[in-house]
């Protein structure tokens, strides 16, 4: 049977019409389905924007993913102002401390940790509320860390065996400005249950803290605390922290090196009880060893 030629050239030219129209709604389809997996891809966390938990004397807003093991050393030489007397404090009164922490599940970080400066042993927790998102639709990360301390120096001062506890909680708001600069704020509560009577049991304090890295693996870090209440005592004048370090990071390590003013290791110590000026060269050098595992 033969069909008209007009009517072979109507099926050709609306065939043709059709496979256009399929190469279109194809096309749409993909470009739709690229920009839904771009959309998901941007809603996902954004990368931390600290290399450690650690932060130089300070807790960052990072909490390992689950599974992993993190080991920190942190050591504080005496302070400078002795000069080569005791080679600008390496030879003086040094303080160290050990902690290790487990993240049991996503987002949750339990530790403890040994203090030389009055024996204190701690315990320690670090939670993630919220993370940055890579879109920005979340700016900023939030984690809660605290502690508990004992001081476990075997001391008649102690009326009480709960006067030996000292607690610290703060919240930790950062944000990965972009691949090079990330800004932390945190605000701290530190209650000790005993002190002498010229002193406070609370502490309020706030701190401010910057990395800029200016390669693949090194970074510089600088944070400020400063305290908004203090002790009654007139002899005795409560100085902030100030605190330059360089940092060296790889995915299972951190090294930090630095000088600060803070020499107690421990966040309520150096909060209550410092009184080294930085700026005045009452500063000492000191180090972060961070070494991760994962399971």
């Amino acid at each position: 049977m033969k069909y008209p030629r007009n009517s072979i050239a109507k099926v050709k030219k609306w065939g043709g019409r059709a496979s256009l129209i399929i190469f279109i709604l194809l096309s749409s389809s993909l470009v739709q389905a690229q920009d839904e997996k771009t959309n998901e891809a941007d809603k996902k966390p954004a990368k931390a924007p600290f290399e450690s938990q650690q932060l130089m004397d300070l807790q960052s807003v990072v909490v390992p993913p689950a599974k992993t093991l993190e080991f920190n050393m942190q050591h504080r030489f005496g302070t400078v102002k002795n000069g080569i007397s005791d080679l600008y404090g390496i030879y003086g009164s040094a303080n160290i401390r050990m902690n290790f922490s487990y993240t049991p599940i996503e987002n949750l970080a339990l530790g403890f940790g040994f203090t030389k400066f009055k024996r204190q042993l701690d315990l320690n927790l670090k939670y993630a509320i919220i993370k940055q998102r890579k879109d920005w639709s979340i700016p900023v990360s939030v984690t809660y860390f605290g502690n508990t301390a004992r001081d476990t120096r075997n001391t008649e001062s102690f009326a009480k065996d709960v006067h030996r506890l000292s607690f610290y909680h703060e919240l930790n708001f950062a944000s990965r400005i972009n691949s090079k600069l990330s800004l932390q704020v945190t605000p701290s509560f530190t209650h000790y249950n005993a002190v002498d009577s010229l002193y406070k049991n609370d502490m309020i304090a706030v701190s401010i803290a910057g990395r800029y890295k200016f390669s693949s693996q090194s970074s510089i870090l600088v944070s400020y605390v400063q305290q908004l209440t203090g002790h009654n005592d007139p002899k005795f004048t409560l100085k902030p922290g100030v605190t330059i370090a360089w940092e060296i990071a790889t995915s299972g390590h951190a090294f930090q090196i630095f000088v600060t003013s803070f020499q107690g290791i421990l966040p309520q110590e150096n909060i209550a009880y410092n009184s080294n000026d930085f700026f005045k060269g009452e500063f000492l050098i000191g180090f972060n060893i961070t070494r991760l595992w994962n399971f």
